[in-house]
């Protein structure tokens, strides 16, 4: 709760109440630190493995080459490229002091990232039939930022 961290704890907000922080247990939202070199590259055109490669803890590029791999059909390609860009996000909310539940927004540009391969890792265990973990992925999505379920649809 609050008050085992202190306020200037990394990675936590204790601005003005959101909805994400009205949460009955009193979790503050957890928000990555700005990693501008991945997103900057992809932006640019750079290939998400080349991208990857340069920044291998960067959940981005990785949820990148899952969701290109999964638009391909290349289902478990993507599964194994959203577990990476996964673990790598589950690594920086707890270098940002998530403990392993609390809103991660949406609206917080770097934690998009990770919400991506969330959902990725998401849609490829549906795909091989590994309903067990569709299903948490999509409970922890849900769990981190409604918002990200909406923003992250597929038709």
């Amino acid at each position: 709760m609050r008050g085992d961290r202190p306020a200037s704890a990394p990675g936590r907000h204790h601005g003005p109440v959101s909805d994400l922080q009205s949460n009955l247990l009193g979790i503050p939202e957890t928000r990555l630190p700005d990693d501008p070199e991945p997103r900057e590259a992809l932006a640019a055109g750079t290939p998400p493995a080349e991208v990857a490669a340069a920044h291998p803890a960067s959940s981005l590029p990785w949820a990148v080459l899952a969701e290109q791999a999964l638009d391909g059909g290349r289902a478990v390609e993507g599964y194994a490229y959203a577990r990476v860009g996964y673990h790598r996000g589950l690594d920086a909310l707890r270098r940002s002091g998530w403990r392993g539940q609390g809103p991660v927004p949406w609206s917080h540009g770097p934690n998009q990232g990770f919400l991506r391969a969330l959902a990725a890792l998401g849609r490829a265990a549906g795909v091989i039939g590994e309903t067990a973990e569709q299903e948490r992925c999509a409970s922890f999505l849900r769990d981190s930022d409604p918002a990200a379920v909406v923003a992250l649809a597929r038709p």
